[in-house]
């Protein structure tokens, strides 16, 4: 038996199997060097194919209506690219933040750059997938490096139960996702999003729904939404805060992009079915996501419980089940990557005489010490706060906006009580800074931590400046998921 393999199919997934040649490559490099040469190696290189990775993504013709390859099983779009740039992106940025702290930790080991890219070639597997066989695929792919990531700091009793909780939960959620979709296959006949499409209608089968409940939960957990997130706080504490940044970036924008192509592509006519999930999955997430960080003393867990509530503020533009709600859902994206990284590169340079601090008390009197790193942590606080200008205030915008225009004003309102609750802590981290006495006064910032900080730092201020070059760009992808 001979396999055929057409060259116009493999050009669609250059990116993947570029990616997963140098993710090899960049492993048998490690194995054969010695020493911090390997760690750094390893780095360099990843980065290096991110970079060229995300060439060829921008490169890529995509046409009107996208790029179908492997008999339906992968498909690419101006959509698909928008969410891989910021994948790659989030990834990158990550690894950066990791260099200084794994070698002052004396953890550093050239396999994190390495499961990095693997878990990166299994969200861009997501993001593209046309079928839920290869959407289940690329989720275990990434989840089984993550798994790994967690626990990296294998001397670290934390660390350890990081992983380990991630791990059983996370397999939980596999024989979730895997249980809904054999109800979908059973009743639809197919794992195929375009023939699945066509007979998921109205009026579908019980069963039909209760496979797409089961679907939805499994992707839940994913991007952390309530009541599917109790694995967040336990996992970005207990992890390094590098790994904490990265979980927090890459993988909630992949698993959140899957959850939009998966509701409007093959279950884009059971909204009626759907929505009502999403509407309370998103409330929930806000208002828990809010009132549960109030108490936080660790920063890394209040920044877990921040995590949840954008998770939820992202889903109100996909309640909306709309063109608009989709730019909502991807200008948030993108904004949150932003924004998240930035913050985490404040709390990776929280470290006093060579040792890492996570209390939100340690910040005391931040302002008169390290004045920048202040203003800088002050800004993204703003920001997540939804605070105008800010990069913050229009990704909020736009998804309340499009929950206003598809009469979800219920949901709209609430969203906006959210954010003033969740302005609290946010402000409270500010007070300390800029109130509280100084107790003590942090290391320098590393030049790799500093340059992402302030890179970040910039868009966020600057944001509004410039907001079309985001915006047009997420409208027009947007408009390819729902027609608008």
């Amino acid at each position: 038996m001979s396999i055929v393999l057409d060259k116009a199919e493999l050009a669609i997934v250059v990116p993947e199997l570029f990616l997963a040649l140098a993710s090899l490559v960049l492993l048998m490099a490690g194995a054969f060097s010695k020493g911090q040469r390997a760690v750094r190696g390893t780095t360099v290189g990843a980065l290096f194919a991110f970079a060229v990775t995300a060439l060829f993504v921008v490169l890529m013709p995509y046409g009107d209506s996208g790029r179908v390859a492997f008999n339906g099983l992968i498909h690419v779009s101006a959509f698909t690219a928008f969410l891989k740039v910021l994948i790659l992106l989030g990834s990158a940025l990550a690894l950066v933040l990791s260099t200084d702290f794994f070698e002052k930790e004396k953890i550093a080991r050239f396999e994190y750059p390495v499961l990095v890219v693997l878990a990166t070639v299994g969200m861009l597997l997501m993001v593209s997938a046309s079928d839920l066989m290869t959407l289940y695929m690329g989720l275990e792919m990434q989840s089984l490096a993550l798994y790994v990531i967690a626990s990296i700091h294998r001397d670290n009793a934390k660390s350890t139960e990081a992983g380990l909780k991630y791990f059983v939960l996370g397999a939980l959620s596999s024989g979730l996702l895997l249980y809904g979709i054999s109800l979908v296959y059973g009743y639809g006949g197919s794992t195929n999003f375009t023939l699945l499409a066509p007979q998921l209608t109205d009026h579908p089968p019980t069963g039909v729904v209760i496979g797409l409940v089961f679907v939805i939960a499994a992707l839940a957990f994913k991007v952390s939404a309530v009541p599917f997130h109790m694995w967040t706080p336990d996992v970005y504490e207990g992890a390094p805060t590098p790994v904490a940044s990265f979980f927090a970036a890459a993988p909630k924008v992949a698993a959140m992009g899957l959850l939009v192509q998966v509701l409007t592509g093959p279950f884009g006519g059971m909204v009626a079915q759907w929505q009502q999930v999403i509407v309370f999955v998103s409330i929930a997430s806000m208002v828990f996501g809010s009132v549960a960080a109030i108490n936080q003393k660790n920063i890394k867990r209040l920044m877990a419980y921040s995590s949840i509530g954008h998770m939820g503020f992202t889903l109100v533009g996909l309640a909306a089940a709309n063109a608009d709600g989709i730019l909502g859902v991807l200008v948030y994206l993108a904004v949150y990557v932003v924004m998240g990284l930035g913050t985490f590169a404040c709390i990776i340079a929280m470290r006093v005489k060579g040792q890492a601090v996570e209390n939100i008390d340690d910040l005391a009197g931040l302002s008169r010490t390290q004045p920048l790193v202040a203003l800088a942590l002050a800004l993204f606080m703003f920001s997540m706060a939804g605070i105008p200008p800010l990069a913050g205030f229009f990704s909020k915008f736009y998804v309340f906006r499009a929950a206003v225009q598809a009469d979800l004003f219920a949901l709209a309102i609430i969203g906006v009580l959210a954010s003033v609750v969740g302005a609290f802590y946010y402000l409270r981290v500010i007070k300390v800074m800029y109130f509280d006495q100084p107790s003590v006064t942090f290391d320098k910032m590393a030049p790799g931590v500093a340059l992402v900080a302030g890179s970040t730092c910039l868009v966020t201020l600057l944001f509004w400046v410039y907001p079309s070059a985001v915006i047009s760009t997420a409208a027009r992808v947007s408009a390819l998921v729902i027609g608008g």
